[in-house]
Parts: C-alpha cells; structure tokens; sequence
C-alpha cells in the first residue's frame, strides 16, 4: 500500500508523482532570478528628481520674471511711466510755468557739450562704455563690501541697470529686482546703442522738485536750457539723480556743491576736463535762478489752458508744450487791478468777487482773470461762471433792431410799457419821454429796449444771439431777454461784443496757439479761420457809434480814457451782478463784479465799479499804441444797409417824419453826448 506524502507532510496533491522538484535522479535546475527592482527605482529617483529641478527652475523664473514689465516700442520708450507733465509757454515763447512733472524738452547728446554727458559718466558709471549692461566685476566688488558690512548696503548697477530699475521697476531692495534689473539692463542694450541708453537716463532721470530729464532740471535750477550749461552746472546737476531730496540745492546747496566736486574730480582724473576748468568750476559754484512766480498770478490762466489741452491731445498723450496767447505783463497788471479794486472798494459795497478777460480783434484772450485770489477760489468766474448780464445784453437786442429798419435817429418814447403782463422800469424809476434810439442806449432805458425787443421778435432775438456766439439763448427766449435774463459767461458776452468791433465778422475766441509734444512734434496748431460775416458791416458801424455814446457820456462814462472806445454796462436784479463789456479798435475787455452767493451789493451797477476797472486796464493795454478810430465805419458807411423793414406792433410809437436836419452830424453828436455826462453828473450816476 502506498504511502506517498508531501515533504511538508501536507495533504496528496498528485496521483503517484512528487508535488515538485525534479526527477529522481535528475541534476537540479538553477533557481529563477529577482526581478531588478534596485535598478528601477534608481531611474524613478532621477526622473523626479530632474522634473523636481525643472519645476523648481520654472517655478523660480515664474516668480522671477512673471511680473516683469513688457518694455515698449522705442517710439514710446521715452515716454513710459513717467508722471506727464505741460510746459506752458506765453505769447513771445518763454516759459511761462509748468504743471504735473516737469520734463523739459528732449536732448540729445550731439547737442549737449561734450563735459555735461560726461559728468554724469563720473558720477554714475565711468567705464559705461567699457562695459556690457552688467558689470561683474563691480558685483563681487560690491559682494564683499555688502558682507564686511552685515547689509546690502554697496549696490553696483551700471548706468543700464539703473535706467532699467528707474523706468520699469519698484524700488525694492531684493534679490529679485535685482535679477529683474539685470534682465532688463540686458534687454535695453540689445535694442539700444550706448549713446541712445545715455540719452534715455539724462532725458528720463529725476533731479528732484518734480524735475525729470536734464532739460527740465536745468531750466528749474538755473533758468535756462541744458545746452547751454556751464561745466559746474554740469557737475551739479550730475550729483542729484543719487539722491534728490537730500542733496536738493534749493535746500541743501552745500551738501550738493560738495558733491559735484567729486564729480569734477573724476572728470578731471579721466582727462574730460582740464585742471584749471576743474578750479574754475569750484572757485565759482554755480548759482540758483530766482524761483519762479507759481500760480498765484496765473493759476485762473493754467486752468483753463490745462483743460482745454487735455481735451484736444487726450488724457494719454506725451509731456506737452502748450503756447498760449497770454501777455504775461498785462495778465500780471489784470489781476493786481481786479484785486486792488475789491481790496480797496469791496467791503464798503458788499463785493467780493470779481472776474475779467481782454482779447485781441482777432479773438486771442491776453489775459484771464477769474476772481481775485486763485489760491482762495479756483473757480474761474471768467469762463466758468453763467450770470445774468442786464442791460450789458441790449446791444444785441438794438443791433436786431438795426437789422428790422430802425435807424439811430428814430425816435421812441421811454414811457411805462405793459407787454403780457411784463411792466418793466427804469433804474431810479420816472420816464423821460421822447429820445431818439441812440440816446435811449446810452442811458440804458429799459422801457425802450423791451420795446424794441417785441417788435423784432423772439424769434429774431433767439437767432442774432445765437449767432453772436450766446449759444444758451433759446430759440425762442422771453422777452425778458431785452434786459438781460438769461445767463451768459463772461467769455461768452465779450467775445460777442467783438462782431461791432469787427465790422460785422465773428471770431471765436481762443487761448492756445499750438501744442507740441516735449520732442517739438506738433500735435495741434490753431488755425486762423476765416472770420464769418455774421451782421452787415454798415450797421456795425452805427451800432459802435452808438455804443461809443454809452461811454462818452451815457451810463459807462466813468470807462471814458481818452481813446475811440464803445460799450455797455450791465446791472442785474438788486444789483447781484455788475457787468461792463467794451472794446476799442484794438482791444475788447469784459468785466464783472459780484457774489458768488448771489449776496446783493450795495447799489453798484456796471457803470461804477466794473467801469473803473475797465478803464484801468484799458490805459495799460493801450501803452505804445497809436490812437486811432474804427477803420472799418468809415467805409461802412458809403454801403447800403441791408435791414428788413419793421412790422408795426401794439406797442409801436408814433414817429414823426424825419429829414435831413434830423440827423446829427458828428459835430452835434459829441455836443449830444456832452449834456448826457452833465445830465449823469447832475444824477449821480
């Protein structure tokens, strides 16, 4: 009987035959090898540590350089993060004042003299020339400084890399700007000759009092452009870009004289300058211009011209240089008198603002007043402010008139005028019955105005305003108009009243003559356009006789300087406003005296204290200009009158049939205008 078992005594796995092993009496087979696992994870090791190395490396430039700033095209690199500033020029050129940064206009170094580039080579970077845009050896140099010192206290960025951390990058001291600057720096001389990276640092650098750039530096510290600077000007200025505030010479001049002569110790070490230009730069240091006026004076005229700027160059537009038409003597003469009078007549009167404008013919504003003290009030009452002009508005109602028929010499009777309910009156009350029309103007009878104000019709008075300029006259305004109830600016009404000194030609008014960018591209030019002929020139002609009595001797007498000049007063309601508006042949002004709350004044009309003032500055603007009459009336004259003829109305009054003898000569009209002043005087008015 069998009795066959495994070796390990288990159970009977086959039938007459071992579980395992070989035969009997076979040699035994090797035993299988171990799979290489060792070898395996070996590789596995590696690969994650080569993908570990590479996310770390990429993670490392993710971090590096996933904030780095894309550099711009090389037509607006010189332009890029940088706060914009305007350089305001005046009438003749000069500079007139800056606002935002100052940055001057773009140099080069071909017009620069050959010691200014070179100073700031001996400040900044000697060998920029020797070197690429990162120097390594000024690296370990300033390495072991750093460590001898516990700090990153010695930096060693070339000319490159400092333009690179200036212009694109936060002035963080870190490893990782510095990386950055480097990258940049390398980037910068890739696309850039060593002469253009130069010329981009000294256009581009800070000098300090918001001065940025060489140009705009040197105009700021020593009154006049970077190619004309001296070498101890150089060396100066050269020795700010490493700390501005601290070494400003407007506050610290000797730190920064003591400065640039290390600077001119290295440009004579280098052989750029000479000893005895060294000695002469240091014998005698260089000496700060008179700082500049500010905007006390101008600030009401940089407003303004700031904001009409922007809307023509845009909100993102380069460093412009704005031209303007101001004369800075007589801008400086318009606002002493304007504050001079409140000063002097203000308080007695309850009057404590005032503004006033003066143009040229042609319509270029020399000066702007907008109040009297810009710090106090920046408001500009000038251009900003919508009042109600009064009777400073019934030369446009008369001059509709003139356009339906009616002549100087006709006559209307001042007598009491119900027109829908409307009953206006005179100032001082009474009527003085029958006048002729020009005499009705000169002493501003309100009852005749309103007259002649329903025989033209809304219609005709909503047109000839909007075509004199008032463009927020309705179309169809209430008759109220004739005396002024609507609400104009001053611009507005000044500008208007230049169609009679025109000759009948519209010219709209402008302060700005050209703006160009700080490299001299022109971005805008005005353009004188041709005047527009707006109302005949014969009627113009009487309208500036007439208009010559209001200030001869009608209510704006007190403007009377001894020269042809012609205008009208204005007072509204309860004396809230006070207006006097006129011109000459060569100068148009307006004026207005008032509250900004509306406070009533103390009886002051247009003929008294906006009178005054217009008359001061007209003696000024007029200095050195010949007396001369309004060319145009006299050949006006001899033109036939293009007038449509007057429908008659309820309120028309009866006329008598004139003749010849009916018309004044001038003879009669400058006696005619005499007993208006003594009738005036007699009035106190």
């Amino acid at each position: 009987m069998s009795n066959d078992t495994t070796d390990s005594g288990g159970p009977q796995r086959g039938f007459g035959r071992r579980a395992s092993g070989p035969p009997r009496g076979a040699s035994p087979k090797p035993a299988p090898k171990p799979v290489r696992r060792r070898g395996k994870r070996l590789n596995a090791v590696i690969a994650f540590v080569f993908v570990g190395l590479l996310a770390a490396i990429g993670g490392t430039a993710a971090w590096l350089f996933y904030d780095l700033p894309k550099l711009p095209d090389d037509q607006h690199l010189w332009s890029v993060a940088r706060e914009p500033g305007i350089t305001f020029e005046d009438v003749n050129g000069q500079v007139l004042a800056t606002r935002g940064a100052r940055n001057g206009h773009k140099v080069s170094i071909s017009q620069l003299p050959i010691y200014v580039p070179r100073a700031f080579l001996a400040a900044e970077d000697r060998r920029f020339y020797q070197h690429g845009p990162v120097e390594v050896r000024s690296i370990v140099r300033a390495a072991f400084r750093n460590v001898r010192s516990d700090g990153p206290d010695q930096g060693a960025s070339t000319l490159t890399q400092q333009i690179a951390k200036t212009l694109f990058l936060k002035p963080d001291r870190t490893l990782k700007r510095k990386i950055q600057e480097a990258f940049i720096a390398w980037r910068l001389e890739g696309r850039l000759t060593k002469d253009e990276v130069l010329e981009l640092y000294l256009n581009r650098i800070y000098f300090g009092e918001r001065s940025y750039g060489l140009d705009a530096a040197s105009v700021q510290y020593f009154g006049h452009s970077a190619q004309t600077l001296t070498v101890g000007e150089a060396a100066l200025l050269a020795s700010l870009p490493k700390a501005p505030s601290r070494l400003s010479p407007t506050r610290n001049m000797p730190d920064a004289v003591k400065r640039s002569q290390t600077v001119l110790t290295v440009m004579r070490e280098e052989r750029w300058i000479t000893p005895a230009q060294e000695a002469a730069a240091i014998e005698a240091p260089p000496t700060l211009s008179p700082p500049p006026s500010g905007d006390r004076d101008f600030g009401y005229v940089l407003d303004l011209a700031a904001a009409e700027a922007t809307a023509i160059a845009g909100e993102n537009a380069p460093d412009l240089v704005v031209r303007l038409t101001i004369d800075p003597v007589l801008q400086l003469k318009a606002q002493t008198i304007v504050a001079e009078a409140i000063a002097r007549d203000g308080r007695s009167v309850n009057a404590s603002q005032a503004a006033m404008i003066a143009m040229t013919p042609d319509g270029a504003i020399r000066a702007v007043v907008g109040g009297v003290d810009h710090d106090e009030s920046p408001f500009n009452r000038a251009t900003q402010a919508r009042r109600q002009p009064g009777s400073a508005f019934k030369p446009l109602v008369y001059a509709a008139a003139l356009e339906k028929g009616v002549r100087p010499e006709d006559l209307k009777t001042d007598k009491p005028v119900n027109i829908g309910g409307w009953r206006p009156s005179n100032y001082g009350g009474g009527y003085s019955g029958v006048m002729r029309v020009d005499q009705a103007l000169a002493r501003s009878v309100n009852t005749i105005a309103a007259q002649l104000a329903q025989q033209v019709g809304r219609d005709k008075l909503g047109e000839i305003s909007r075509r004199f300029g008032l463009s927020g006259i309705p179309a169809q305004p209430n008759l109220t108009v004739a005396l002024g109830s609507y609400e104009v600016t001053l611009r507005e009404l000044t500008n208007a009243f230049q169609v009679f000194q025109n000759g009948g030609e519209r010219r709209a008014s402008y302060l700005i003559t050209s703006i160009t960018t700080s490299s001299g591209e022109t971005i805008w030019q005005h353009t004188p356009t041709a005047a527009a002929p707006v109302y005949d020139q014969r009627l113009a002609g009487q309208m500036v006789r007439m208009m010559e009595g209001v200030v001869y001797g009608g209510t704006g007498h007190r403007a009377d300087f001894g020269r042809p000049a012609a205008g009208k007063t204005g007072t509204s309601q309860d004396w809230r406003d006070a207006w006097f508006v006129g011109f000459t042949p060569d100068w148009a002004a307006g004026v207005w005296v008032g509250n900004d709350d509306g406070d009533l004044m103390a009886g002051v009309t247009g003929g008294t204290l906006p009178a005054d003032i217009w008359r001061r500055f007209m003696i000024e603007a007029h200095k050195g200009v010949a007396v001369h009459d309004f060319d145009f009336i006299q050949a006006a004259e001899a033109l036939p009158v293009a007038a449509e003829p007057m429908e008659e109305t309820d309120a028309h009054d009866e006329q008598k049939p004139l003749t010849e003898e009916d018309t004044p000569s001038p003879e009669a009209r400058a006696a005619f205008y005499d007993s208006l002043a003594d009738d005036f005087a007699r009035e106190g008015r």
